[in-house]
């Protein structure tokens, strides 16, 4: 009991020390909590959106569009069954929207049937009323906001038979119900007019409500067995089982989602760690002739280790449960905000699990306690005859000590860079690896020499700071360099938040730069045209009209390559054949070289490579032999959405004759740019609004714009790192203060200002985080090519780190570094000449 109290005891004298420590245990606890709540949301709002869409229906009877979908024998036979109500196919096929200048929008509409039976209806009205009549459709909210429409305007599309026409708009979608149709303008319209504007429409699903008192299970038994079994008989499921079937899916994006947040949250913490074990380091350092004492009176080592690991037992359950407090607060008011968002179907709950929130406390205690373990070990050590060291220092290890932990630092510096080197030379996956393991065995190296780098780096900044700063800045200098292992501590923590900030952004620019035109360059051209609506073409896609083609032709800012493709027997299979003249098609296009060298008979597969593959004939006989050659290749499925095989023209002739263009590409010509040819293939195309262009830089753009969200997500979670090592900063500049408490009194009493006094500890801050930002950067800049180049390396790694979001790392640390400074400084100030010489 005694040794209980005074444990309790000495944790209140050395409270106001450790106080800014146990905020960084706090915050990495809050962040935690927050992480794993935010992630679990935002998975949960993707499993409500899925659910959502399932529909009201009691029953609902699938059959992929893949395996024939669902016909109307089988709606009818579903209808005879007793209980069912009422039934409403889910149809959709594919339509066309037009502008007020009558060119179509960029992508497909896709055409959904609105069920008769107001209970049935599975899609979210967001504004308006529900279409009743042929000449009434209902448009997604966002396309209606593109249009410039609302409910009641008239709206401009194509009918089934590619022609013009118009409808009234009588209310608008919210197109987060409906997953499965996202990416593309939808159209709603009566179940009785899907014909008249949608082409190619079928059903998948059918949406069935059962009389009150029915039982669903029983319903579904029967519906089973008038519907048929065996592999290709449609599936019958109650809603709560397609509920359950349509969330399944968000189990894997959790653990993705969860893995991602919980990256930066383990690098928060262990910047805690290393705050919580150098505060530690310091404060019982400065105790190491007390501990001696207790030595002396009898005290052994086992009994010192413990005093300071209750201790820190102490601190990580006071610090974890302000954390599980201020996480609770951040979730609430995350919730109130997302409470005030329309965000559809979906109902977010941030409210952390009493689990989640034990387990955040259980994992804040358990890091404090391994922190202190290094401390306490070698508070231990403390020999009784340190207690007449006047000074109050212990030792810090012996020569061989000192001797083995440089060693290993080096080796680990060494080995880890080479790594990183074989990893950039190296082929992925085996380069990641390397640079992943390689980065981090040279980065503990770095840290555990930073005892050394740091007070170097400080004394290469030194000189501006003393010409700049005069006394203060001179001593600045000194106490950084006089104490390396202090800045070595001190500094550690910030080093790894700038290194990791500098090296996400680094990784994720240079990525950007290599992939984002690899989405253009190796397309087989700049412009893609294609039918949007007009006569079926089966699996090949609709063909081109022959006018587009002679108007884009005729354009000399354009160079066309038309792709013909058609549907043929291949061994037993229905498949997609293409043919065009690779000597037209972009000359950076993947595969472009093997599809030159092609022969009559022969073909590149996406699928099967090194094959004799056997083509029927008109009568479905075995008619020609083709060979795929080896290797597979990206070329037929870029050329013709579907395609599988790619052959010559004349083989395409040869084995389905007649076979139309159904993808236009276009490039433009040489001395034009993209705008200009964008602009003359609009003209080309002013009349066949039936046509969708689609533009391969647009979708280089998009892929840019998602990399610099990662790049914004990613700077944003580790400068919450960077925010805890200050914390760290802080604590060590506080406790440097008790240090060096005389040293300051005979500073004051030969005249040193208050001024000069909080100028001088500014500076400190000041030149440790430049120091820091220096060799983080550095550090970062190396892991990020290294770990770019890993990814990048078969695609050529291109570009350079950022520049602002580096200056912007480089920045948030000095600022940082500087805010550390403020409290200690003020501490200082009110220090008085005879306080501070006062023997404590």
């Amino acid at each position: 009991m005694t040794t209980y109290r005074h444990t309790l005891a000495e944790l209140r004298g050395q409270l106001r020390r450790l106080v800014l420590s146990g905020a960084a245990i706090a915050l990495g606890v809050a962040f935690l909590i927050a992480s794993v709540s935010g992630s679990g949301a935002l998975v949960d709002s993707f499993s409500q959106s899925a659910a959502a869409e399932v529909g009201p229906a009691d029953v609902q009877i699938t059959r992929p569009l893949a395996g024939g979908g669902l016909d109307t024998a089988a709606a009818e036979r579903a209808r005879q069954v007793p209980g069912v109500a009422a039934l409403a196919p889910r149809l959709t096929g594919r339509g066309g929207l037009l502008t007020a200048d009558g060119r179509p929008l960029d992508a497909d509409a896709a055409v959904s049937a609105v069920a008769a039976d107001p209970a049935l209806r599975w899609q979210l009205l967001t504004s308006g009323q529900w279409p009743t009549g042929p000449g009434e459709v209902l448009l997604d909210a966002d396309t209606a906001q593109r249009l410039g429409v609302r409910p009641g305007a008239d709206v401009r599309l194509t009918g089934a038979d590619g022609a013009p026409t118009t409808a009234r708009l009588t209310g608008t979608l919210d197109g987060r119900g409906a997953p499965s149709l996202s990416g593309h303008p939808v159209i709603g319209v009566p179940e009785s007019a899907v014909g008249r504007y949608a082409v190619g429409a079928a059903a998948e699903q059918l949406d069935l409500r059962l009389s009150p008192g029915t039982s669903a299970t029983r319903t579904v038994d029967a519906l089973r067995e008038a519907l048929g079994t065996g592999g290709t008989a449609p599936e019958v499921h109650t809603r709560e089982v397609s509920v359950r079937n349509a969330t399944r899916a968000s189990g894997t994006l959790y653990g993705v989602v969860l893995v991602a947040a919980l990256s930066f949250v383990l690098i928060a913490l262990a910047v805690a760690r290393m705050v919580v074990g150098n505060t530690f380091t310091v404060v019982l350092a400065q105790r190491t002739r007390q501990l001696a004492l207790l030595r002396c009176i009898g005290a052994d080592r086992a009994q010192v280790r413990r005093m300071i690991r209750r201790q820190g037992l102490l601190l990580g359950a006071g610090a974890s449960a302000a954390g599980v407090l201020l996480g609770l607060g951040v979730c609430a008011a995350g919730q109130a905000v997302a409470a005030t968002a329309d965000l559809g179907p979906v109902h977010l709950s941030l409210t952390p699990s009493p689990l989640v929130c034990a387990l955040a406390a259980l994992f804040g205690v358990l890091l404090t306690l391994l922190a202190v373990r290094g401390p306490a070990k070698a508070a231990s050590a403390v020999p009784p005859i340190a207690a007449l060291d006047a000074g109050g220092h212990g030792t810090t290890g012996g020569a061989g000590t000192r001797l083995r932990a440089t060693a290993w630092a080096v080796f680990l510096l060494v080995a880890g860079t080479a790594l990183v080197v074989a990893g950039t030379l190296a082929a992925p996956p085996l380069s990641l690896l390397a640079v992943t393991v390689g980065a981090i065995a040279s980065f503990f190296g770095v840290l555990r020499l930073a005892h050394r780098l740091l007070p170097a780096t400080v004394a290469l900044l030194g000189a501006p700071a003393r010409r700049l700063g005069g006394t203060a800045g001179r001593l600045a200098t000194q106490q950084l360099r006089r104490n390396p292992l202090r800045t070595g501590a001190t500094g550690s923590a910030l080093l790894l938040g700038v290194t990791m900030m500098v090296g996400a952004v680094t990784t994720l620019e240079i990525t950007s730069n290599s992939l984002v035109p690899l989405v253009s360059a190796r397309q087989p051209g700049v412009f893609s045209a294609t039918s949007a609506v007009g006569s079926a073409g089966g699996p090949a896609g609709s063909a081109v009209p022959a006018g587009a083609l002679t108007a884009l032709t005729g354009a000399r800012e354009l160079s066309v390559t038309p792709v013909r493709s058609a549907t043929v027997r291949v061994d037993g299979r229905d498949t997609v054949v293409a043919a065009a003249d690779p000597a037209r098609l972009n000359p950076t296009a993947d595969d472009l070289d093997r599809a030159r060298a092609l022969t009559d008979a022969t073909a590149l597969g996406g699928l099967d490579d090194g094959r004799t593959l056997t083509v029927a004939g008109a009568d479905g006989r075995p008619d020609s032999a083709l060979r795929v050659e080896p290797g597979r290749s990206p070329l037929p499925f870029a050329l013709q959405s579907g395609a599988t095989l790619l052959v010559t023209p004349a083989t395409l002739d040869r084995i389905a004759p007649g076979a139309p263009a159904t993808t236009l590409w276009i490039t433009p010509a040489p001395g034009t740019d993209r705008p200009t040819a964008r602009r003359a293939v609009d003209r080309a195309l002013a009349a066949h609004p039936g046509l969708t262009v689609t533009d391969t830089a647009a979708q280089a753009e998009s892929l840019r714009s998602l990399l610099d969200r990662m790049m914004l997500i990613s700077m944003a979670l580790l400068g919450f790192s960077v925010v805890i090592a200050g914390l760290g900063v802080a604590a060590a500049l506080v406790l440097s203060i008790s240090e060096r408490s005389r040293e300051i009194g005979m500073l004051r009493a030969i005249g040193m200002t208050r001024t000069q006094l909080r100028r001088m500890l500014t500076l400190e801050a000041l030149l440790l985080s430049l120091a820091t930002a220096l060799l983080g950067t550095a550090l970062g800049l190396g892991y990020g090519w290294a770990g770019a180049r890993s990814v990048t390396a078969t695609l050529g790694t291109l570009g350079g780190p950022p520049v602002l979001p580096v200056l912007g790392a480089v920045a948030l640390t000095v600022l940082t570094g500087l805010a550390a400074a403020v409290l200690p400084a003020r501490r200082v100030a009110r220090m008085t000449a005879v306080a501070a010489m006062r023997t404590t």
